[in-house]
C-alpha cells in the first residue's frame, strides 16, 4: 500500500493544486519512483489511497498496466483524510488477509522493500533510519532487531513497514493514526524493525522537494 492522502500543507502553494505525491523531481512524480521501487522488489499488487485531489493520482496512474503494476484505489473523499491508522484500515478489504506492506507517497528512498519481512507471531516491522534535523529527537529505538519506545539511541520511523491484520483488531472506521497501534504492540514485544542507513529523505517541504530533484538529476 502506498500512502498517498495527506495534504501537503507546508508544500504549500505547489500543492493547490497538485497532490504532493505527483510533485516531480528527477523528472518524475515522486509516487512514480516509489512504484519503480516496489516493482523492482517483486510488488505487482498495490493500494494507493487519496483524498485531496486524489482523482488526479488516478487519472495520471490509471490501473497501473503502463507500469508493469496493478493499482487498486481506497478514496477517502476530497479533504476528508483518515490520517495514516484510519486509512490503511479502510483499505484493509484491497489489502486481503496476511502482512502487507506500506510505504509513503512522499519520500524518496533507496531501501530495498525485499529486505523487510515480518517474523512468525509479530504484528509489524518497520524500517528505521537515522534522524534528519526536522526530527532530531527520533521516534523508536531498535535493539537486536527489536523495535521499542524507550531506549538511549532513538532513530526515525521511515514511514515503511510491513503489518499484520491482526494490528487493527478492535479498530472503528474513522480517522485515527497509526502510533498508538503500533506502540501498543511494542508493549507486547510485537513489533521488528532493521535499520537502513543509504539515503532516506521525507519530502515533505519546496526546499526538501528542490534538493531530491537535484540529487537525482545529478547522478542521471
Amino acid at each position: 500500500m502506498i500512502l498517498a492522502a495527506g495534504r501537503g500543507n507546508r508544500m504549500r502553494p505547489l500543492t493547490d493544486h497538485t497532490p504532493k505525491p505527483l510533485l516531480q523531481a528527477g523528472g518524475k512524480a515522486l509516487i512514480a519512483h516509489q512504484i519503480e521501487r516496489l516493482k523492482r522488489a517483486g510488488f505487482r499488487d498495490l493500494v494507493i489511497n487519496h483524498a485531496h485531489l486524489g482523482e488526479q493520482i488516478e487519472q495520471e496512474l490509471g490501473d497501473g498496466t503502463h507500469l508493469g503494476v496493478r493499482i487498486h484505489y481506497s478514496a477517502e473523499g476530497q479533504d476528508k483524510a483518515l490520517e495514516t491508522g484510519g486509512g490503511i484500515f479502510k483499505a484493509l478489504p484491497l489489502l486481503g488477509p496476511g502482512p502487507f506492506l506500506v510505504t509513503n507517497g512522499d519520500v524518496w528512498c533507496d531501501f530495498d522493500y525485499a529486505d523487510l519481512c515480518l517474523a512468525d507471531g509479530d504484528l509489524a516491522a518497520l524500517v528505521l533510519v537515522d534522524n534528519p534535523s526536522h526530527n532530531s529527537n527520533g521516534d523508536f529505538a531498535l535493539k537486536a532487531e527489536r523495535v521499542g519506545t524507550d531506549g538511549d539511541a532513538r532513530l526515525t520511523f521511515s514511514g515503511i513497514g510491513i503489518y499484520h491484520p491482526d494490528l487493527f483488531a478492535g479498530c472503528e472506521p474513522g480517522a485515527f493514526p497509526l502510533a498508538p497501534l503500533l506502540k501498543k504492540a511494542m508493549a507486547a514485544g510485537r513489533v521488528g524493525g532493521l535499520y537502513h542507513w543509504g539515503c532516506w529523505l521525507d519530502v515533505g517541504t519546496p526546499e526538501r522537494l528542490q534538493a531530491l530533484d537535484r540529487m537525482l538529476r545529478s547522478a542521471a
